[in-house]
């Protein structure tokens, strides 16, 4: 039985140890290395080879390494393969710190303070309360909640819309598409932390920022395929939202000239808001394979039929 990870030279370097540590019956190889395919039960990666039911026909569980799995075509990984995506403290603690920046950022004017620097303009703005202010995440899984919890600790009017209800105290939650017009009526600052799948890519278009009020603040942290570019464009060039912050773009990096680029109230980072720390990241799998040899349950298994 053995397991194969395709992924970066530091994530090998320090599971390997790990792995022989905690579970020295499983034999760990690096990509392409492999072994006897025969034998892979395991396999971690970010994107995993191609025909996987042929090269590794006793699969049982793919992991990915990344928080997300819509870079994975699921419809060519066999069904009776188990998708774990990476569930480790290191994702939820990295998001928080950058959602609480931006919303931090744009309360208190500091977006606004950078273009008056490039103008060299000295101009302030009368501090406000924090409860002025109406928080919506949309998403309310892994990330969406613990982000949620901590802006209402700082005072903000928070509320979260998702899928399905969450019973959070002191968070409204709002669920389905039937309450999205009233979700997004009580957003000033829409934060997106849902995954990607064939129901919320371009959710993120003219007409959701016509239902927002107007000068809205968008945050994007989910996937750049959740936004239409275009429509944000319209959008801030028309003040219905009044600043961006896109740690995600469709295609990453963007093409020189790109619009996005050079546009004065987007503020653009180069997917960094969060991202799994590598030897967390290998704790996280090791528990999960010994949950996995003991029937227990995986944290972070998908469910294949919503797509994550």
């Amino acid at each position: 039985m053995s397991f194969v990870l395709k992924s970066t030279e530091e994530r090998a370097r320090l599971w390997k140890p790990m792995f022989a540590s905690e579970l020295p019956e499983l034999a760990f190889h690096v990509w392409p290395e492999t072994g006897n395919p025969q034998k892979v039960r395991y396999l971690a990666a970010w994107q995993p080879p191609e025909n996987l039911a042929e090269n590794f026909p006793n699969l049982e569980v793919l992991f990915s390494v990344g928080a997300g799995v819509d870079q994975l075509n699921l419809a060519s990984i066999p069904e009776n393969v188990r998708v774990v995506r990476m569930m480790e403290p290191g994702l939820t603690e990295g998001m928080i710190e950058y959602v609480l920046w931006a919303v931090l950022s744009y309360h208190r004017n500091m977006f606004q303070y950078a273009r008056q620097q490039g103008a060299h303009v000295w101009k302030g703005a009368p501090n406000v309360s924090s409860s002025l202010f109406r928080v919506g995440v949309m998403g309310m899984g892994a990330l969406g909640t613990p982000v949620l919890k901590k802006l209402s600790q700082f005072g903000y009017v928070c509320h979260g819309w998702s899928r399905s209800r969450h019973d959070i105290p002191g968070i409204k939650s709002y669920a389905g598409p039937e309450e999205l017009d009233a979700f997004l009526a009580a957003t000033d600052i829409l934060v997106c932390l849902m995954p990607l799948t064939e129901a919320t890519k371009g959710i993120l278009s003219r007409k959701l920022f016509e239902k927002l009020p107007k000068g809205a603040c968008l945050i994007n942290c989910g996937r750049g395929g959740h936004l239409v570019q275009d429509d944000l464009l319209w959008a801030l060039d028309n003040g219905q939202l009044s600043q961006a912050v896109l740690d995600v773009t469709d295609p990453e990096p963007l093409p020189e000239g790109h619009p996005l680029w050079d546009h004065p109230s987007i503020v653009l980072t180069p997917h960094i808001a969060s991202s799994s720390r590598a030897a967390a990241g290998g704790k996280m799998i090791i528990k999960n394979i010994m949950q996995y040899e003991n029937a227990l349950n995986m944290i972070g298994e998908i469910d294949r039929s919503f797509g994550y």
